[in-house]
C-alpha cells in the first residue's frame, strides 16, 4: 500500500480531517481497530487496521467494510469456521453468527486470531 493510499484509508478520500478527530472526515464516523492473525483457511494472515464506519453500525457492517477494504475477515471465517465462535470484541468472545446486528462504538477493537497448533 502506498503512503498515499495510506493516508486515504486512515482520514477518507479526500484527505480531509474535519468532523471528529481521527475519522474518515465524516462527522458521524467511528473507527473500529480490526486484527486478523495466524493460518485461516488457505492463507495466513496479519492485518491490524483502523475501518471508518458510519455510526450505528453494525459487526455485519464491518464484515462487509472489510470485505471492501480487502480485508478478508468473512473469508477467514468462513474457510475456518470454528473462527466464528472466537472472534473477541474489546477483549471479550463474540460469536459471529450471534452478534452480527450487534452496534459497534468508535474504538471498538475486533480481534481473530487463528490457532497456531491442533491438539
Amino acid at each position: 500500500m502506498s503512503a498515499l493510499s495510506g493516508l486515504r484509508r486512515l482520514f477518507g478520500s479526500s484527505g480531509a480531517c474535519s468532523g471528529a478527530a481521527g475519522t474518515s472526515g465524516r462527522p458521524d464516523a467511528i473507527r473500529v481497530h480490526v486484527m486478523l492473525k495466524g493460518r485461516a483457511g488457505s492463507g495466513w494472515h496479519d492485518v491490524d487496521e483502523m475501518i471508518a464506519l458510519p455510526e450505528g453500525a453494525t459487526l455485519g457492517d464491518l464484515l462487509d467494510a472489510a470485505d471492501r477494504e480487502g480485508i478478508g475477515l468473512r473469508a477467514a471465517i468462513e474457510e475456518s469456521p470454528h473462527l466464528r465462535h472466537t472472534l473477541m470484541l474489546n477483549g471479550e468472545r463474540c460469536p459471529v453468527d450471534e452478534n452480527l446486528g450487534r452496534a459497534l462504538a468508535n474504538g471498538d477493537e475486533v480481534y481473530l486470531l487463528a490457532p497456531l497448533a491442533g491438539g
